[in-house]
């Protein structure tokens, strides 16, 4: 772990391209229609919003690969349209990350989202009991008080952080 700049344990999160985000929001996302130039129209089957993305530069390749889409939705059929999933690396590429829809921002490996005063996203805590943010307050007051949370179960620590939280003012979403 690393000092942070606010004097607290570096706790974020780093995304090891497993895939698993990715290979089910083929579920959520419908390609409504190709803009041409690599660039879509993507529907959310549930929200109903739509979001024109556009293949990242350096995915084109990925995304254009027939071989390596047949693979990817042979394993994972419910993947997003615009993920490839490189088995040998044992990894995954979203191939619009730049411009990918708000839903898959806001989605990861997160067990709890936190929203600042306002509703905007504050900061997220990962599987392992990681702050992810940027937010410099919801920060210090993570780096003074999570360390004192290490030894409790994990509904335990659920429970006191969410407490922790929402006490400073912030809402939390499980």
């Amino acid at each position: 772990m690393h000092e942070s700049r606010y004097g607290g344990i570096d706790l974020s999160f780093e995304c090891s391209q497993c895939g698993d985000c990715c290979s089910h929001l083929g579920i959520v996302h419908v390609i409504e229609s190709d803009l041409g130039n690599l660039r879509y129209v993507v529907r959310n089957r549930y929200s109903g919003e739509r979001t024109t993305v556009t293949i990242d530069p350096d995915k084109t390749a990925l995304f254009l690969d027939e071989k390596l889409e047949k693979n990817t939705f042979t394993n994972r059929p419910q993947a997003c349209p615009f993920f490839r999933f490189i088995q040998k690396e044992e990894k995954g590429y979203c191939c619009v990350h730049a411009t990918r829809p708000d839903i898959c921002r806001d989605y990861g490996c997160w067990r709890m989202l936190i929203l600042d005063g306002g509703g905007r996203r504050a900061g997220r805590i990962m599987e392992s009991r990681h702050l992810a943010s940027d937010d410099p307050v919801l920060l210090s007051i993570f780096a003074e008080k999570a360390h004192n949370l290490e030894r409790l179960s994990d509904s335990q620590w659920d429970d006191a952080v969410i407490r922790m939280i929402r006490s400073a003012g912030y809402m939390v979403r499980i």
